[in-house]
């Protein structure tokens, strides 16, 4: 199975977004060990924002999420973190997964 796996991430403290990051690394890192292929937005682009120096515009990095959602993922699964409720890129990623058919599910950290 080849799971997009939708995280909260932007937030004005760093902190927040260094823990968001890890906390979608250990859930990606989980679905691998049981046999998934995932793609973690955040896992991946939290490192790579850093040279471009810009975590927190969302609709910058949604034009390149999507692209994996569209074109590469059976499912769409959502971390249920602090934050995912209310995420406009979640909403966006969900509206997007729902308009092409993708199936959504949830996933809580742990």
């Amino acid at each position: 199975m080849k799971i997009y796996l939708a995280s909260p991430y932007s937030h004005p403290d760093g902190k927040v977004r260094i823990d968001r990051f890890h906390a979608a690394c250990k859930a990606a890192a989980k679905l691998i060990e049981q046999g998934h292929i995932v793609f973690s937005p955040v896992a991946h682009s939290h490192p790579i924002a850093d040279y471009l120096n810009n975590h927190n515009d969302g609709d910058y990095w949604l034009r390149q999420d999507l692209g994996f959602l569209d074109s590469w993922a059976d499912e769409m699964w959502v971390l249920r973190i602090e934050g995912w409720k209310g995420s406009k890129g979640i909403e966006k990623e969900m509206e997007y997964a729902k308009k092409i058919g993708i199936e959504i599910r949830y996933i809580d950290e742990g």
